[in-house]
């Protein structure tokens, strides 16, 4: 892997360059410069090209992506942890769009221009998201050719996708539609058959949970009772993709998140009505206990929600007409971000519970409530929240 190093020594600070070769013992030539300039122009654009690959298995781009897999399954690149198996689900489904490409050189050949060209058929046969979001494994598995020395540099570096300048904003619920939501969770609750009464036990708590910690679907699904206290919940477990329970992605993930109590009383209500079959201590468990997949809420607890509310409303899509709930689980999380810009809290305290690993990725999808005027609405969110909660 090619790299640029300063030296000092007698003759006063030079830049060196070191680059792989295969006419030297180490694998490795040197090249001096007296600036980090003159370095840098000569590494980016004067490098010597491999003649052929140092590694043989990795002569094609087909091989490359086919180590870059394995890597990222059974070592972790970096020296980070192994992918998870819902992460590799997805890395292999950009694999096989990288390998429909017509590539035509040598792993070793490649330039920018033929990057280009490879951007350019993206675009044309996938949307701007799944394009950009190829580009970049593509780009992650160059840079690990580099460091299995099968590469000096990247072929792919300053070609990119920019994110749509057109995103639609996050949907976030009114204040009214959340009322609205959580009154229906209550007469659903107080039903008079005993079936539906018993499932909404369970699904109420959830909701107003949602509503009350902006916690993610796949972590309030999971959150074990041991990690609620009396002034809220530490979240320390979520459901991957494939609804296998692991350490939240991030450390960022892993936090505290204050809740009103009333959302904990029924909380603890919903747990202590499962003691018997709930061996694992969830705090919302499946009805015959264990944790309930993010698929099975949707269906059974979250799309009923949404017709007894009067939250479904007809769409176009392809051309057709069909039914779809007006708002998603993560709405309630939207919901709960607003509440925090409306209160005024700091940008960092609105990460920080939220459980961004970076600040951009808080202004990325609330930046436009942080930065707009209009935010009457907004003002009395915790308000009339806190009255139906009673916190």
């Amino acid at each position: 892997m090619a790299d640029i190093r300063k030296r000092t020594g007698s003759k006063g600070t030079t830049y060196q360059v070191r680059y792989p070769s295969k006419s030297t013992k180490s694998g490795f030539a040197y090249k001096s410069f007296d600036t980090l300039k003159e370095a840098r122009y000569w590494h980016k654009y004067e490098l010597p090209k491999l003649k052929e690959p140092i590694h043989k298995s990795l002569r094609n781009v087909d091989q490359a992506i086919g180590k870059w897999l394995d890597v990222c399954r059974y070592e972790g690149r970096h020296g980070k942890d192994p992918v998870s198996p819902a992460t590799m689900e997805v890395y292999e489904y950009r694999a096989d769009i990288m390998r429909e490409y017509d590539w035509n050189k040598e792993l070793h050949e490649l330039e920018p221009p033929d990057i280009v060209q490879f951007r350019s058929w993206l675009l044309k046969n996938y949307t701007r998201d799944q394009a950009r979001k190829v580009l970049s494994s593509f780009h992650s598995a160059m840079l690990e050719m580099i460091t299995q020395g099968a590469l000096i540099a990247d072929p792919a570096t300053g070609v990119s996708i920019q994110e749509s300048r057109y995103k639609e904003p996050v949907k976030i619920p009114s204040i009214k539609d959340v009322k609205n939501i959580l009154v229906t969770c209550d007469k659903l609750a107080n039903s008079k058959n005993a079936d539906i009464a018993r499932a909404w036990e369970r699904y109420r708590p959830m909701i107003y949970m949602a509503a009350d910690s902006g916690m993610r679907p796949q972590e309030y699904l999971v959150v074990p009772y041991g990690a609620i206290t009396a002034k809220g919940v530490n979240i320390v477990q979520a459901l991957d993709r494939s609804n296998v329970i692991g350490v939240p992605k991030s450390r960022a993930g892993r936090r505290f998140i204050p809740v009103g109590k009333n959302t904990l009383r029924m909380a603890k209500h919903c747990y202590e009505s499962y003691q018997g079959i709930n061996s694992d201590n969830f705090v919302f468990p499946a009805k015959e206990g264990g944790y309930q997949s993010y698929n099975n809420y949707l269906r059974r607890g979250w799309h009923k929600l949404m017709d007894h509310a009067d939250m479904m409303e007809e769409v176009e899509e392809d051309g057709r007409s069909k039914v779809v709930a007006k708002y998603t689980p993560y709405s309630l999380r939207h919901f709960y971000a607003s509440k925090l810009i409306a209160d005024k809290k700091n940008l960092k305290h609105i990460q920080t519970v939220m459980g961004h690993a970076d600040i951009k990725m808080t202004l990325d999808v609330y930046g436009h409530l942080i930065h707009e005027n209009e935010t009457a609405e907004l003002e009395g969110a915790r308000g009339i929240l806190g009255d139906i909660l009673g916190s």
